[in-house]
């Protein structure tokens, strides 16, 4: 399939998904929800009621407890009816993801060794990695304070005026860990076979580069070694090229499956927060281009044309990972060097994800509006530092950003019931970083 081919049933796909789904929606899903949000409604009727109550042992005490038990039942037994109405879309997207996941782990490892082993030398290695890492760093950085101006310009929460919750009510969502014991062992891989099952970027990265250092030391015998890993990187970018070829049907499955489930009214409810955001990321992808243009003068358009079908499967499967051996095969076709491409990439997709961050300092802000909380200008910054240090510690961890963002706010004692406010909306947003997040890794290559 020509790329241009690709781009254009990609394209079509995400149009007839947005139709399939508004129309499973209103036909099937639509009786569903009503029924979930009716209990919901019932239930925070009955928690009203429960307050009220000072002798928690009287028998209307214990029925009303027993009616909220009944409500949660329910509306968990039509969540599960949900899903399974909505399991023929999803499987398409799921099928893609978990090919384009089998592919990730040995091309990173492959390509990563050849190109460390063809440096050859370990300081060529820490230069490079020191130049990557001071570029994706500055990039965290601007990406994290144009949230912050952002979200302070525009102040999407001030309308939402919630009321701060009497008792501490999560949202199920664990929090992220900033210890230096558990990033380490995020980090360093205890088994190479368990960080490839895993499909641990970093920990495979860090035994690459051992290994592809190790095989540049033994000289001529490791030339075998190099040939038979760029031969193995080949056939898995072939691969690629099949994989590739259901990009579209995952992507009409992606998009039916958000669609049917959240309703095009989630759109109006939020459309102001969501409008503002994608506002934010446009701005954010002027810059990362602007950035890409001092290097590359014109031809960054070029490499913007490149990678377009990539970041559209992004966008559609919200996760930069579906895009990543595309971007691979665009930026040495672009003419990359290819050793270098190799270094750089498995590591921006850990440590530079542009989109996130800024949603990071968007999200936990618009939060702090919401509920009527005024951050100075020193907690911000605070914040600032403390999203840019804990989000380096949770590359490959599910809803990443909001664990991120789950954590932060408990410092700042912003309720983490708001986060139910985020959960609803998390994939229409998830799709913009993740288009973000490619452009970012693309441009850091290209620039490196």
């Amino acid at each position: 399939m020509q790329k241009s081919k690709l781009t254009l049933y990609i394209f079509i796909a995400l149009i007839l998904g947005v139709i399939a789904g508004y129309l499973y929606n209103v036909y099937v899903i639509n009786a569903i929800n009503t029924r979930i949000a009716n209990a919901e409604t019932a239930i925070k009727s009955v928690n009203a009621s429960l307050s009220g109550y000072k002798d928690t042992t009287g028998i209307d005490y214990k029925m009303l407890v027993t009616q909220k038990v009944k409500l949660a039942g329910h509306i968990k037994a039509n969540q599960s009816l949900r899903e399974d109405k909505l399991e023929g879309f999803t499987i398409l997207s799921d099928i893609f993801l978990r090919l384009i996941k089998m592919i990730v782990a040995p091309l990173v490892f492959t390509t990563l060794v050849v190109g460390v082993a063809k440096v050859g030398d370990i300081n060529a290695v820490g230069r490079i990695g020191g130049k990557t890492l001071l570029w994706f760093l500055s990039a965290t950085l601007v990406s994290l304070l144009l949230g912050m101006l952002l979200v302070n310009l525009f102040e999407p929460g001030k309308a939402m005026h919630l009321t701060l919750p009497d008792s501490p009510i999560g949202a199920d969502i664990q929090k992220a860990s900033i210890t230096l014991k558990d990033f380490v062992a995020h980090v360093v891989p205890k088994s190479f076979i368990e960080a490839m099952a895993n499909n641990e970027i970093l920990q495979i990265v860090v035994f690459s580069i051992f290994f592809g250092i190790g095989t540049a030391a033994i000289g001529e015998k490791g030339v075998i070694v190099i040939r038979a890993m760029d031969a193995i990187a080949h056939v898995i970018l072939k691969i690629t090229g099949y994989v590739m070829k259901l990009a579209p049907l995952a992507v009409f499955g992606a998009i039916t499956a958000i669609v049917a489930k959240q309703g095009l009214g989630i759109l109006s409810t939020y459309a102001v927060f969501i409008g503002e955001f994608y506002f934010s990321l446009i701005i954010l992808w002027l810059i990362i281009v602007l950035a890409g243009y001092f290097v590359l003068n014109k031809r960054v358009f070029t490499l913007v044309n490149n990678i377009k079908d990539a970041m559209l499967v992004a966008f559609s499967t919200s996760t930069s990972e579906a895009a990543y051996p595309r971007v691979l095969i665009e930026l040495e076709r672009f003419g990359c060097n290819n050793k270098i491409v190799s270094f750089v990439l498995p590591l921006g997709y850990s440590f530079n994800l542009d989109g996130s961050m800024m949603y990071m300092t968007f999200a936990s802000l618009f939060l702090a509006q919401a509920y009527n909380m005024h951050l100075s200008f020193a907690q911000q910054l605070t914040m600032l530092l403390i999203l840019m240090l804990t989000s380096k510690g949770v590359a490959g961890v599910p809803r990443a950003s909001l664990v991120v963002i789950a954590g932060t706010m408990s410092m700042f004692n912003i309720p983490e019931a708001g986060l139910a406010l985020l959960i609803g909306i998390d994939p229409l947003l998830d799709m913009g970083r993740s288009a973000t997040n490619v452009l970012g890794n693309a441009m850091a290559n290209s620039g490196s």
